[in-house]
């Protein structure tokens, strides 16, 4: 028992939804294209799921916020699936791949054969067990990665009102769900080693903020250890916590965000891996030039910095998903995939936008007693990231702009002064600046003028049109 199809997108996820429209877009015929998800769901923005799912009043509920709503396009309901002549083949694994045959095996015995393959399979979440911490199990412990986790996490949260929460990981995922916890009026202890939130991103400044404001909301922070051994009652349910340094924290819920895993093991051994991802190339092809992998799952070149990243941002996979179709179905006028790495996150009543990387020495502006502040990094005299809370849309805006510039920085001292205003200034003039090497952590040569000016101008066109999406999405009321 078989099926064949020309274009098959492996993964349910956000990149799903976004690579099955822009096919739409670009005319694929009727039968031709499907989507195999281990989820019952048609593809949904997972960003939802951290934020508005969680809210007590008027939630984020399903199809509100199926893909691809998150850039204000249409949504993609089952319906719309059937309407184009996409499969949805939703609740099925896939156990075995194989890229030279150009199958796919499922759980059930079926064999899907495809001409192109779109790896989206994204990631899971890391369990405590491979850390050597066993209760992972237990029916108040809980992770954030798809539906079914978030619709089990907003019961046992109702079932909680009153009662103390634990939140294992001070990344993402555990301060926006940090947020949630305390909006749902569940008391919050937040554990983590690192020394302070968010460090992958987050200087101790700039986390100092937001640490501040969540004591000030009851969040307390356990800081420089972790999480040893659950203590489970007789009904199998989690009754407390033991950390490594010897303290006890009660616990009505635990709520367990300690990074993710990458869905790669089907193709390990077939496709070339780097950096913990599928290695893919400008195009987002593989090493198998009928496979393409996009968002958490593909390791790509980043052109600014000129290596391979693996970036696990909803934006990368949106982004990513579209052009490897566009390389795909138009393969000789697609350009390079260029993107600018971009983060953003929101809790409470705060919005942050990040650009670039967070390499060198960091340059503070703003007021960090207020609700507007933020950074640049300048690293070889040139400023190569910034960060911006509580902007206007003009703001992130020239601030997308200068990051993709990399323009020179003379004076740290002035670069202080002037703030906001320098990105503004130089986002007004609009100058197609050359690209140097800023010496990232794996240099490369790179053109000290572009070829082709236009190409820069284009690039900062785009950067614009994010923080344009980011800034609107951001402020937007519809909770997703």
């Amino acid at each position: 028992m078989g099926r064949s199809f020309v274009y098959v997108i492996l993964g349910g996820g956000v990149a799903a939804g976004y690579a099955a429209l822009e096919f739409a877009n670009k005319g694929v015929a009727h039968g031709e294209l499907c989507i195999i998800s281990d989820e019952p769901v048609a593809p949904y923005e997972r960003p939802a799921l951290s934020k508005g799912f969680l809210l007590p009043e008027a939630p984020a509920r399903l199809p509100a916020f199926h893909t691809c709503v998150g850039v204000n396009e249409e949504r993609l309901t089952p319906k719309w699936y059937k309407e184009h002549g996409i499969e949805l083949i939703l609740d099925t694994r896939v156990t075995s791949a194989d890229v030279r045959r150009k199958t796919l095996v499922t759980a059930a015995g079926e064999t899907i054969s495809y001409k192109f393959l779109i790896i989206a399979t994204g990631a899971r979440a890391l369990k405590l067990e491979e850390f050597g911490v066993n209760g992972s199990d237990a029916e108040n412990v809980c992770h954030l990665r798809d539906l079914a986790d978030a619709t089990r996490l907003v019961d046992l949260m109702q079932a909680s009102t009153g009662g103390n929460a634990v939140v294992i990981g001070g990344g993402y995922i555990g301060m926006e769900v940090a947020a949630s916890l305390v909006i749902n009026k569940i008391n919050v202890t937040m554990v983590f080693p690192e020394p302070h939130c968010i460090p992958r991103l987050l200087t101790p400044k700039i986390a100092s903020f937001y640490e501040e404001f969540y004591k000030s909301k009851g969040v307390n922070f356990v800081k420089g250890t972790v999480l040893s051994s659950f203590v489970i009652n007789p009904e199998g349910k989690v009754t407390g916590v033991n950390l490594k340094d010897g303290s006890y924290l009660p616990a009505d819920l635990v709520v367990v965000g300690i990074g993710i895993r990458r869905n790669t093991s089907l193709f390990e051994g077939q496709l070339t891996l780097e950096k913990g991802g599928i290695k893919v190339n400008s195009m987002l092809q593989t090493s198998n030039s009928s496979v393409y992998a996009v968002g958490d799952v593909a390791s790509f070149p980043v052109k600014a910095f000129g290596e391979i990243r693996r970036l696990e941002h909803v934006d990368a996979a949106r982004k990513s998903a579209r052009h490897a179709v566009s390389a795909i179905m138009e393969p000789d006028t697609t350009p390079e995939f260029d993107y600018l790495p971009f983060f953003y996150s929101r809790a409470f009543s705060f919005s942050w936008q990040f650009y670039g990387e967070n390499l060198g020495e960091a340059v503070y502006f703003g007021d960090f007693s207020g609700t507007s502040f933020g950074a640049y990094w300048v690293h070889n005299g040139h400023l190569v990231g910034s960060f911006l809370e509580g902007g206007s849309k003009e703001e992130y805006e020239a601030l997308a702009k200068a990051t993709r510039l990399r323009p020179a920085i003379d004076d740290m001292s002035d670069l202080e002064r002037q703030g906001l205003r320098f990105v503004v200034t130089l986002s007004q003039k609009q100058p197609v600046l050359p690209i140097v090497d800023v010496g990232s952590s794996t240099s490369l040569v790179v053109l000290e003028k572009p070829e082709y000016p236009w190409h820069a101008a284009a690039g900062v066109v785009a950067a614009a049109s994010i923080a344009a999406f980011a800034y609107w999405y951001g402020r937007r009321r519809r909770r997703w």
